[in-house]
């Protein structure tokens, strides 16, 4: 069955706009130069993100958790005219990579990238989103959650990454695995929500789309 699963996900990327070049040497660098590559979000999932960016055309996003700036330059694409992305990455040691590919892409006048706990810089950011991406710590989706749902205007869009975790979300030893049992916990949380309407969508480690209604 895996190999069945690569084979489809090996087709699907075949059958998908290929990635720019500046991705394309940001994925390849990301490969050479970190120790958890597998993080970046990658030629499908980005595209995907695109996409859901150009239909939605945001005028202020907020990413959590930039790791080294793929989803950011995927998510930039749909920005309107004058529009700003806030990105948030807690490990300094990134931060060179960040700024190197956001300057390639010609996007440095559309994100702006903030080094530290994105619990404590989200407070102090101004103003309300169009579209939030969550990809941080498993352990804190709630406190990001309910940190920016308020914060979300009516019709935008809340969306999470890795709410499957690698099918462990509904393994018999989830207990055993603490960011599992966060995930599950939150993907319950926003299920039960009367705020949004939401999607989980099975590609690549799971993806939780929320539209904020009221």
């Amino acid at each position: 069955m895996k190999d069945l699963l690569d084979q489809l996900s090996d087709y699907c990327e075949a059958h998908t706009t290929p990635q720019a070049a500046t991705l394309y040497e940001l994925e390849r660098e990301t490969h050479l130069k970190t120790l958890s590559p597998q993080m970046l979000s990658g030629h499908l999932q980005g595209q995907l993100l695109a996409f859901i960016s150009k239909i939605h055309r945001p005028k202020t996003i907020l990413e959590i958790g930039a790791f080294t700036g793929y989803a950011a330059i995927c998510l930039a694409q749909g920005l309107q005219e004058g529009g700003l992305l806030h990105t948030i990455e807690v490990n300094v040691e990134l931060e060179y990579l960040i700024r190197k590919y956001i300057a390639l892409a010609g996007l440095k006048d559309k994100i702006e990238l903030h080094m530290g706990d994105a619990l404590e810089i989200i407070p102090k950011l101004e103003g309300n989103f169009d579209l939030v991406f969550i990809d941080a710590g498993k352990q804190d989706y709630a406190a990001f959650y309910h940190l920016v749902i308020g914060r979300t205007n009516p019709g935008g869009l809340i969306i999470a990454d890795n709410v499957l975790w690698s099918g462990k979300v509904v393994a018999k030893d989830r207990a055993q695995d603490p960011d599992a049992v966060s995930l599950h916990n939150f993907n319950e949380m926003v299920q039960n929500d009367p705020r949004v309407e939401n999607i989980m969508l099975p590609i690549r480690d799971g993806l939780l789309i929320a539209r904020r209604l009221t």
